[in-house]
């Protein structure tokens, strides 16, 4: 067996291992394909940026818009209080301050939420209690306003409280 361990080793010796074949690429194939791909990426760079210069300014023009709202919320409860104090006693200076309160209100974007013969809106009022539905309310009418819900543009400032004609 010695004699073919031999033989074995010599023939492995003689024949010449074969490496695999590494293909040159030309450089200038492999800087033009590094080029383009670096083309792509700045250009869905460049999309990005304009998506979010797009998004940032239509935010902006919705907080310039909307950027009143809170203040409206807060002059309407004292709005409210007017209302309720003039309810009790009619005082003509009260109702001058009422008045012009409204108007400044009404001239920055606030306006009421129609309700009397409107159907129930979920989206601008809140159903405080329901009643059956008659000849006179049918399903899903408004019944009664108990308080009055404000607009600000077309957002809802203040839902509406309303008394809703259901089945349920």
């Amino acid at each position: 067996m010695d004699e073919d361990s031999d033989v074995v080793e010599e023939a492995l010796a003689e024949e010449p291992v074969a490496e695999p074949e590494i293909e040159e690429v030309d450089p200038l194939v492999e800087a033009l394909s590094r080029a383009e791909s670096a083309e792509k990426e700045i250009s869905y760079r460049d999309a990005e940026i304009q998506n979010v210069r797009k998004r940032l300014m239509a935010e902006k023009a919705i907080a310039i818009q909307f950027g009143g709202m809170g203040m409206a919320r807060k002059m309407l409860t004292v709005l409210g209080d007017i209302d309720r104090a003039l309810s009790v006693k009619e005082d003509e200076g009260l109702a001058l301050i009422r008045s012009k309160m409204w108007s400044e209100l009404s001239g920055d974007g606030v306006s009421k939420i129609m309700t009397a013969g409107e159907k129930f809106d979920p989206t601008k009022m809140e159903a405080i209690t329901t009643l059956p539905p008659s000849e006179e309310y049918p399903s899903n009418s408004i019944i009664d306003e108990l308080e009055t819900g404000y607009l600000y543009k077309d957002r809802v400032l203040v839902p509406a409280r309303v008394v809703v004609a259901s089945d349920q």
